[in-house]
């Protein structure tokens, strides 16, 4: 199968890396959600009223994981018209039941249709295109006889491509600084003075003014501190069959005490004030990524970061500066976040942040780059150190496979991910106690090897579940 060429000349917004969406996956569920919402567009510019059926077929990855992450549910959700940033996660149970049971979809909110979930979704396991592993199909027919097919690829982080479109899913706009590589990035730094994070805001401008910007990366974090604390007061089994047990509200509890609280402001003086230790951070650090991706993995609202099945890395990083590093400051929390996204933009630009095509290096290798050198950049650190912190972070993700056993973003996604910020800090505190200077490879070289690494990796290892743990855990599931 050809694999899809790395883009070029994106121009990608903070708001593109970081997406408010419904969990499980990125590519998977929030992807094909996005392109069944931009299929509704395009029924609609035909003629709503004369529809009388609409199909999806599902290729490669999507048909293969498509189950345990949701696929099906997604699309049906965009079919029916609902914003995946908006849309009430505890109705997706009840609404795809009655959909299900009644075998009626409102087709955009507008129109009735007869809709079965069983049948109308197809899951094509033995079919793939070209373009991009997570591929699917939208066909739909009217009264009037006409006919119309339009294929969307699911790219990794929530972009999403239609077929025939140029590009990766991203904008195109002229930007004051364009930023293609990490060496662009440095000369851009150098030459302004500007910080990695200063370069970031001045391109957002584009876009929309600096406190439109401000506003809107303060609410993405506010986004990620509430599945932060929701997800550290909720216990239970995770869905989907494997009968994994939430861990994040057991750690929380064992590690706050007896202190009590009543929300999240409270909650976050008490661990900042406690008494900590090299073990006691890195069990907080973990709560924290474990608590994301434990909502992520129960269908609950997250940021993609730079997707969802790595939404938890940068979260539990920030957190973690927040709590132990000062970092409870507005202007800190922002630059943070813009400096996260310049890299991740990076990453995709240069190479890919979709599993399906590149294997979990590019989610979790991806993100924990992102939060090193955003940390690092917290920390004090210059513009070089920061681009050290994120090489080191990617070179030791580099093969890392995606094996999801049944499917599911559960195992072992959800302990990649207090993996992958634990070696974002430690990235961080090496390039902070290092010489650049004396680096013998560039951000720039590791986003190379990560794309080629890529391309050798076989299929099994790429969100296929066809390979490595998922194929080593018998299974009884129950709802994959």
């Amino acid at each position: 199968m050809l694999k899809m060429q790395v883009t070029s000349k994106e121009s990608i917004s903070v708001f593109d890396i970081f997406k408010i969406g419904v969990g499980p996956s990125s590519s998977h569920t929030l992807g094909p959600w996005r392109a069944a919402l931009r299929f509704v567009d395009s029924i609609k510019a035909t003629g709503m009223h004369k529809v009388q059926h609409v199909r999806v077929l599902l290729y490669g990855s999507l048909a293969k994981t498509g189950k345990g992450h949701g696929t099906d549910v997604a699309v049906i959700l965009g079919l029916c018209g609902e914003d995946p940033v908006t849309f009430d996660v505890n109705l997706i149970t009840p609404r795809i039941a009655q959909i299900s049971e009644e075998k009626v979809m409102t087709l955009g909110g507008e129109l009735s249709i007869p809709f079965n979930p069983a049948a109308d979704v197809a899951f094509l396991m033995t079919e793939s295109l070209q373009y991009h592993p997570n591929a699917l199909t939208f066909l739909c027919s009217f009264s009037d006889g006409q006919e119309i097919a339009e294929t969307y690829y699911s790219i990794g982080g929530g972009f999403v491509v239609k077929e025939g479109e140029e590009g990766g899913g991203g904008n195109f706009v002229h930007l004051p600084y364009p930023i293609e590589k990490s060496e662009y990035l440095l000369a851009a730094c150098k030459k302004t003075g500007l910080s990695v994070s200063g370069v970031v805001m001045e391109n957002e401008k584009t876009w929309r003014s600096e406190a439109e910007t401000r506003n809107g990366v303060l609410n993405i974090w506010h986004v990620m501190r509430s599945c932060i604390y929701r997800g550290c007061h909720i216990g239970g089994e995770l869905p989907g069959g494997l009968k994994v047990t939430r861990r994040a509200e057991a750690l929380n509890k064992k590690l706050i005490g007896d202190n009590t609280y009543s929300n999240y402001d409270e909650w976050l003086a008490i661990i900042a004030n406690s008494k900590q230790t090299f073990k006691t951070t890195l069990d907080w650090v973990s709560c924290f990524a474990l608590a994301v991706n434990e909502e992520n993995a129960s269908f609950s609202r997250v940021v993609t970061a730079p997707t969802n099945g790595a939404a938890g890395v940068v979260p539990a990083v920030l957190q973690y500066f927040i709590a132990f590093c000062d970092g409870n400051d507005e202007d800190k929390i922002i630059n943070f976040l813009l400096t996260a996204s310049e890299i991740g933009s990076i990453f995709k630009k240069g190479a890919t942040l979709s599993a399906a095509m590149g294997g979990c290096q590019a989610e979790i290798g991806v993100s924990s780059s992102m939060a090193a050198a955003a940390l690092t950049e917290a920390m004090g650190g210059s513009v070089e150190q920061c681009l050290m912190a994120a090489e080191i972070a990617m070179e030791h993700h580099l093969g890392l496979t995606c094996d999801p056993v049944g499917g599911l973003v559960q195992v072992p996604c959800i302990e990649r991910n207090t993996m992958g910020a634990i070696k974002a800090i430690t990235a961080s505190q090496l390039a902070l106690q290092s010489n650049p200077q004396n680096a013998r490879i560039t951000l720039d070289d590791v986003v190379n090897t990560m794309y080629e690494t890529a391309l050798d990796m076989n299929h099994k290892y790429k969100e296929t579940a066809e390979g490595g743990l998922a194929i080593q855990v018998p299974l009884g599931l129950s709802e994959c």
